[in-house]
């Protein structure tokens, strides 16, 4: 093992030829940066979620490898998933995936997006440090470039005062500032309904269990206020001083 470390340490040079021509439409360079993002990922152990998930479905393609080019594309360069099946070409691990097994694995992580964000949760307090003492919820909303409702997407108010038709999103966060878990609905519902579910969520899957939940006047209704004063929790919502 000595003589093996001491090896290692030999420089090693590299000789490039000005003369030599490059052949045509052959891939010469590669991005390395997602490596950050890949330690990330196995810290996270989304890769052993993606192994069981896989197990219980039985298909053929690496859901680990198709959620983690998704992931290091959403981040380094948001684009389609075609773009983002093509950009994955570029990295130097090569994908080991087909364009149609991303379609067909947004389902599979539709259908286990619970189960994934409560194992998340659990693997991520041993990356970062979790404060779910206070917890801050707030809803978006996203247009599609479509004018007839389709699924969840549904003719609603969109933040960018857009005609076209919105889904919308709900993102509780910790004390820290990290995500804890969120929730889609449709672009037609309104979204102080949505908070409670969440909370039960983290209540039931995360056992987290004493917080104070902090949100705008949009989601200061009775109904989440009554929910919030219940065993440990409690709330801080904006309030307008002139209503009062």
């Amino acid at each position: 093992m000595t003589e093996e470390e001491k090896r290692d340490k030999d420089i090693v040079l590299i000789s490039l030829s000005q003369s030599k021509l490059l052949e045509p439409m052959k891939q010469t360079s590669y991005n390395g940066g997602y490596l950050f993002l890949q330690n990330i990922f196995h810290s996270l152990k989304l890769d052993k979620i993606c192994r069981d998930i896989q197990d219980d479905y039985k298909f053929e393609y690496d859901l680990a490898d198709v959620l983690s080019r998704l992931i290091y594309s959403r981040i380094i360069y948001p684009s389609s998933k075609l773009s983002t099946f093509e950009d994955s070409k570029s990295f130097i691990e090569q994908p080991t995936f087909e364009l149609h097994d991303i379609y067909r694995s947004l389902d599979v992580l539709a259908e286990k997006c619970d189960t994934i964000q409560e194992f998340l949760y659990e693997n991520s307090k041993k990356v970062v440090n979790r404060n779910t003492s206070v917890l801050y919820y707030d809803c978006t909303n996203y247009f599609f470039e479509i004018e007839e409702e389709r699924g969840n997407c549904r003719y609603g108010k969109s933040k960018e005062h857009r005609s076209l038709p919105i889904i919308q999103m709900g993102l509780l966060m910790d004390g820290n500032g990290f995500p804890l878990s969120f929730v889609i609905f449709p672009g037609n519902e309104n979204e102080r309904p949505s908070l409670i579910p969440v909370e039960r969520k983290i209540i039931k899957d995360f056992g987290i269990t004493k917080f104070v939940v902090c949100t705008d006047a949009g989601l200061a209704s009775k109904e989440n206020r009554e929910f919030n004063i219940q065993k440990n929790c409690s709330y801080i919502v904006t309030q307008s001083l002139k209503k009062d």
